[in-house]
């Protein structure tokens, strides 16, 4: 709007000049109308989209179209004012000055010079370049100054001086035509000699480029480590990069060389060979540079695996250090502990075999590839090869160690536990409670009889055990095969002492039985011999009471049936007190022998008795039998008298009723 409303008259400015500002603003106006058209469409939206803004909006609308319809007026009435305000004396002015300027340039054309340096072609250049742009602006003013010829309302008409404005016109055009045809020829040779100099001086640039890089190409250090060689190898990407980049600035430069080397003149022959030699220094630098790539390459490649070797080296070396480690725990818990670890670094070692593998394919590549230093590298795999199988027999052999450690603590272990079950077994067999009675002595046997059976069973099975473990271990050629041998000689010992105490306590209760059995032995047959004692005065008055001599008899056989049961153990009395003193010596030995003659004596007044009472009843039965013989007789002589008495003396008397003499 202030634009617009400008009416201020610059009297040191052209009104042509003028007017071209107003039109480009009223351009200006005119793409902004496509803007106003978007504002009016996004508002329409946005009233649809929230109803409740359609005051706000549709008042902001009014607004911009107000402006709006303020500044096209403005714009317009402007643009009349221009047109009225000016004359044709500033245009026939105007056409006056370019004539002059125009016959300033004609008097003073520029010259060619000789130039053997650009910034000489450019200074020209820039003096013709100057000078068309003038020439330039002086036709543009000459078509400015034809337009202002018509800006003027229509009810006034064209003025006088309107045909004469367009003759001066004419003739201006001509001359800067005439002006310009020439300018544009000297132009066009100074930009041919420009060329040619610009060729040359830039195939003098790629030689130098080219001469910068070659000694970086042709370098024969690549590197004696795996950090210098990567550092070599990106030296040379960069620079593989920069002829990558290069190369389409070379072969333009090659054929703008050629274009001009294809005139038949003197003066391209420099050109010429400057393009040839540009050409075999860049041929040299991509083949210097192919084959660095390539030897740097296997450089890098051997120094990785160089690098990758060392490290292994290095791993395995610290490994070797750890295994050769000659701790072996204090006690079965330490031990195992120290076995954990081992079986976990063992693990580690049979893991890390992929990594000696990959190494060894990279080694194995590297010789197919037939590498300049594949003896070196063969060699170092080797040596890693060798270390590694080391390392692994070393393990094995750590770990065989660990293991017969803890075996040897759980065998030391086995054995401590078993002696010391042994000891308490030997305490409880070496007991010398042989019991004060019968009784007592048959419990505490029936005591050790189980006593003796869990031992036998529970000692043989931890002792095969033991045994076993102790065989198998030297057979596995346990390094303390030795003590171990000794532990087992030990422990047998122990268990053949056990069964040795128990095989003399049994031995001992069994005596001890055998003497508390005698003298009870001894008591039970005393009384029997007393029972017996008692009941001969019992036979002894059956005699006087029985006449039947048979019953008699059964009656002394009976009791001398019920001697010959006490004679059996009457005589098991006496083997055994002549077994008890084979065993018993002293106090005991005494005793036994008391005791038997103790026995001995009641066995023979009982046996004395007996024969008396076995006498006395044979007398009886001799004395009741004789009666009874006489009894008989009598009764027969009587019935033989009686007979006599009633029968008749013819009759003869048989030789067998006559009793015989021997009755008697």
């Amino acid at each position: 709007m202030l634009m617009a409303r400008d009416t201020a008259r610059d009297e040191a400015q052209k009104l042509h000049r003028k007017w071209l500002k107003h039109q480009a603003f009223m351009a200006e106006l005119a793409r902004n109308k496509e803007w106003l058209a978007k504002i009016e469409q996004e508002g329409q939206e946005l009233i649809q989209e929230k109803p409740e803004l359609r005051p706000v909006v549709q008042q902001k609308l009014e607004e911009i179209r107000e402006c709006w319809s303020d500044l096209e007026i403005t714009t317009k009435a402007k643009a009349r004012q221009l047109f009225e305000n000016n004359k044709p004396e500033p245009a026939m002015k105007s056409y006056s000055d370019l004539d002059n300027q125009l016959s300033h340039l004609e008097q003073q054309p520029p010259q060619l010079e000789q130039a053997h340096h650009l910034p000489t072609f450019n200074e020209q250049l820039q003096k013709f370049q100057a000078m068309e742009s003038q020439i330039g602006d002086f036709y543009k003013d000459v078509g400015e100054l034809g337009s202002l010829q018509g800006l003027y309302h229509p009810q006034r008409g064209l003025i006088a001086g309107e045909s004469e404005g367009g003759e001066q016109s004419s003739m201006v055009e001509t001359r800067i035509v005439r002006l310009i045809e020439p300018l544009k020829e000297r132009r066009r040779i100074l930009l041919a000699s420009k060329e040619m100099h610009q060729v040359a001086q830039d195939l003098e640039d790629e030689i130098l480029w080219i001469q910068e890089r070659l000694p970086l190409a042709s370098c024969r250090d690549y590197g004696n480590n795996l950090q210098s060689a990567q550092q070599h190898v990106k030296k040379n990407q960069t620079l593989q990069r920069e002829l990558t980049g290069r190369r389409a600035r070379i072969e333009e430069v090659l054929d703008r060389a050629a274009i001009i080397a294809s005139l038949r003149t003197p003066e391209v022959e420099f050109v010429r060979e400057g393009a040839g030699h540009v050409r075999q220094l860049w041929e040299v630098l991509q083949l210097e540079t192919e084959r660095r790539a390539v030897l740097l390459d296997a450089t890098l490649q051997s120094q990785q695996y160089y690098n990758e070797a060392a490290k292994v080296e290095s791993w395995l070396s610290e490994q070797k250090l750890s295994v050769a480690s000659e701790e072996k725990g204090t006690d079965e818990a330490s031990t195992l502990q120290l076995l954990k670890t081992h079986l976990v670094l063992e693990q580690t070692v049979e893991t890390y075999a992929e990594t000696v593998g990959m190494l060894s394919q990279q080694c194995q590549r590297l010789l197919e590839v037939g590498h300049p230093q594949s003896e070196q590298i063969m060699k170092q795999q080797s040596h890693i090869d060798r270390l590694y199988v080391s390392l692994k027999d070393m393990v094995e052999h750590r770990k065989t160690k660990l293991e017969q450690q803890y075996w040897l603590y759980q065998l030391n272990k086995e054995v401590e536990e078993l002696e010391k079950w042994i000891t308490e077994r030997e305490a409880v067999a070496s007991s010398t409670e042989l019991g004060t009675d019968l009784e007592d002595v048959t419990v505490l046997q029936e005591k050790f009889t189980n006593f003796a059976s869990e031992t036998n069973n529970i000692g043989i099975q931890r002792m095969e055990q033991v045994n076993k473990m102790v065989n198998e271990m030297i057979d596995c050629g346990h390094s303390d095969a030795a003590t171990i041998a000794e532990w087992k000689d030990g422990l047998n010992e122990s268990w053949a002492d056990l069964l040795e105490l128990m095989e003399t306590r049994r031995q001992m209760l069994t005596a001890s039985h055998q003497l508390h059995k005698f003298f009870t032995d001894c008591k039970e047959v005393l009384a029997q011999i007393t029972g017996k004692m008692k009941q001969l005065p019992e036979v002894r008055a059956c005699q006087a009471n029985i006449t039947n001599p048979a019953t008699l008899q059964r009656l002394m056989h009976s009791f001398e049936h019920a001697l010959q049961l006490l004679v059996a153990q009457v005589r098991q009395l006496q083997e055994n007190a002549a077994q008890l003193r084979t065993i018993y010596a002293g106090e005991k030995a005494e005793a036994i022998m008391v005791k038997e003659q103790e026995v001995m004596e009641a066995w023979k007044e009982l046996l004395g008795s007996c024969e008396a009472s076995r006498i006395q009843v044979t007398s009886v039965t001799d004395k009741v039998q004789f009666f009874s013989v006489v009894r008989e007789n009598l009764m027969w002589m009587e019935g033989i008298m009686g007979q006599i008495g009633w029968e008749e003396p013819s009759i003869s008397i048989p030789a067998t009723a006559v009793p015989s003499k021997h009755a008697f």
